[in-house]
């Protein structure tokens, strides 16, 4: 980083640290707090928010769609704080109100030799997800795919945060080049892909239903899952209460590779929209995922 990135990057340290301490319970009465002026002040991302939700939720009338919305921004203001404590909060802190379940299976996949692409969504608190190195095989490299930020500073920050339970961070761009290097080196990994963005329009090749629009997808991990021959899982997260989340890892497919083109993608989303309608506040909405995407009845050529 230039100069200049670089004293910004350890001013915002500073404060992110010293703010980091406060306890979780004081965070959410802040949260609280905060909420009415960035809700109706600041009004961050409403139309998106807004426009989403009446994608997503046509059946609801107006009303609904507005609790909904509301219910939205308390848990969003919730996330950036629990992101926040995430920097200094301890191994057994995290441990208590991050848990997963059915990690014997991974591990036992893990520990046999074979690789495993993990399908994650922007959904509950999906930086704390991070934290499950802490549960996993040890002799395994655990990875995420992040993309990286414009704001160098803002950038650091938030890679120093997501590794400090042993997670690897992997730039987007280099995942395919990172996944061949551990495998040709005979290095078990578990990577785990938030693979629920948004493509570019030049990439949008590939359409699915998504909440009642044909919606754009990536499908780079089913590329890499298939090309490798590498085990895939979903994981399943709720919330259990305010502060607490409780992850599920769940086998998509016994065979990924025999599957035809697409069709572990559709079956990650088929996942991911039943879990967001479980409890749908707690999905990312201020994420324009619709910009690309096309009422169910008009035809899609890119699936012909």
């Amino acid at each position: 980083m230039k100069i200049g990135s670089t004293i910004a990057y350890y001013v915002l340290k500073t404060i992110w640290l010293s703010y980091s301490i406060i306890p979780l319970p004081v965070m959410y009465v802040i949260s609280d707090i905060l909420f009415y002026p960035f809700y109706y002040l600041i009004r961050y991302r409403r139309k998106i928010v807004r426009k989403n939700l009446r994608i997503a939720f046509p059946e609801k009338e107006e009303k609904e769609l507005i609790r909904l919305e509301r219910r939205f921004y308390h848990f969003f203001l919730d996330v950036l704080f629990e992101m926040n404590k995430y920097a200094s909060i301890s191994e057994r802190g995290i441990r208590k109100r991050m848990s997963f379940k059915n990690t014997e299976e991974v591990n036992s996949i893990l520990e046999s030799g074979d690789s495993i692409s993990l399908y994650v969504g922007h959904y509950c608190n999906w930086e704390w997800v991070s934290s499950m190195p802490l549960h996993l095989y040890k002799g395994s490299l655990p990875a995420q795919i992040y993309h990286k930020l414009r704001n160098k500073a803002v950038d650091k920050l938030l890679y120093q945060n997501r590794k400090r339970f042993g997670a690897i961070n992997v730039e987007m761009k280099e995942t395919l080049r990172w996944v061949n290097e551990q495998l040709s080196n005979n290095r078990v990994t578990i990577t785990g892909y938030i693979a629920d963005q948004s493509p570019r329009k030049k990439h949008a090749h590939y359409f699915i239903d998504f909440f009642n629009r044909s919606t754009p997808v990536l499908t780079g991990t089913e590329k890499i899952t298939k090309r490798y021959k590498l085990k895939a899982y979903y994981l399943d997260i709720k919330r259990i209460k305010r502060g607490y989340y409780e992850a599920s890892f769940i086998k998509l497919h016994d065979n990924p590779s025999s599957l035809p083109d697409f069709e572990l993608t559709n079956i990650y989303y088929q996942h991911l929209e039943n879990m967001i309608r479980r409890q749908p506040e707690l999905y990312l909405w201020s994420h324009n995922r619709f910009k690309h995407s096309k009422r169910k009845e008009e035809t899609n050529e890119s699936n012909i």
